[in-house]
């Protein structure tokens, strides 16, 4: 699931049939059917077991998944070309299995969760998968990072890390698939409709701006307290005293390992790494 390439030799135009074809068969060949109710989870040491369950992420993730994985189904039943619609009924599917591996780890250590909302289908489901998909470019560009810092400073067992891996590879997955979709599917609208989806995608940009604002002061979209602040103060809870400059080297860093793999004429995700980027010039 690390390493695709397109047996083709030719250049590939975004937008293109060719294109379409490309990223569709990145994500159903590099699919790993492993399955959940089969995961041994490895035993932990009390200090381990104290470190895992103490994380306050557990709710959101569960959470998270649920609602990525209703949305992406919902948008999949509005796709008419078969190839695509295959490649994202595989996409919903993994990311309820995501919810699946989450649910599970929680069960073997004895976390407890908050009651689940319901999964509702949204109203609009082309919304509902672009604020899935950009929020996925946001959130696991920080989790590359963290999970890294994680397993160098043993905050996780190597035998957690090695079950949880396949999970963490997956979303990179996911955010190469989007973002060769949402470049092919913009080139592909008629021009008078263009306008219309650029700003539906700024205003997709503007509310998760506003939600990561919202769970950095403690409080998620629905109003209630939440202890959900993962990507601000991650490097300390996992362990290490990163300052907010290594930390955002290393989720570059592990951004570009996670995206190696991948054929070099797919696109990759640029607006958070760029923005990561300019962070740095700042910190200078």
């Amino acid at each position: 699931m690390r390493h695709w390439r397109d047996p083709g030799p030719d250049p590939v135009r975004p937008g293109s049939p060719r294109h379409l074809h490309m990223f569709c068969q990145m994500l159903l060949h590099t699919h790993n059917p492993y399955k959940p109710a089969v995961i041994d989870w490895p035993p932990l040491t009390p200090d381990a077991l104290r470190r895992v369950t103490s994380l306050p992420i557990w709710d959101i993730a569960v959470q998270t998944e649920g609602r990525a994985s209703i949305r992406v189904r919902s948008f999949a039943a509005t796709v008419r070309d078969p190839l695509l619609r295959q490649a994202l009924e595989m996409d919903g599917a993994e990311e309820a299995r995501h919810k699946d591996v989450l649910s599970k780890l929680v069960q073997a250590y004895g976390i407890a969760l908050a009651p689940e909302p319901a999964y509702l289908a949204p109203d609009d489901p082309e919304w509902g998968w672009l604020l899935t998909g950009y929020s996925e470019c946001i959130d696991s560009f920080f989790a590359f990072g963290l999970f890294a810092a994680a397993r160098r400073s043993g905050f996780f067992p190597p035998e957690l890390v090695d079950t949880f891996e396949p999970v963490i590879q997956e979303e990179g997955r996911h955010i190469l698939f989007f973002v060769n979709w949402a470049a092919w599917h913009r080139r592909n609208l008629p021009w008078w409709r263009r306008p219309l989806y650029t700003a539906k995608v700024a205003r997709v940009w503007l509310y998760l701006i506003w939600e990561r604002i919202g769970i950095a002061r403690g409080i998620d979209t629905d109003g209630m307290a939440q202890d959900a602040n993962f990507t601000m103060n991650g490097s300390a809870m996992l362990g290490e005293a990163l300052s907010p400059r290594t930390m955002i080297e290393l989720c570059l860093e592990e951004n570009a390992r996670r995206m190696a793999g991948y054929d070099s004429r797919l696109l990759r995700p640029q607006t958070v790494p760029r923005l990561a980027r300019w962070a740095l010039r700042l910190l200078r």
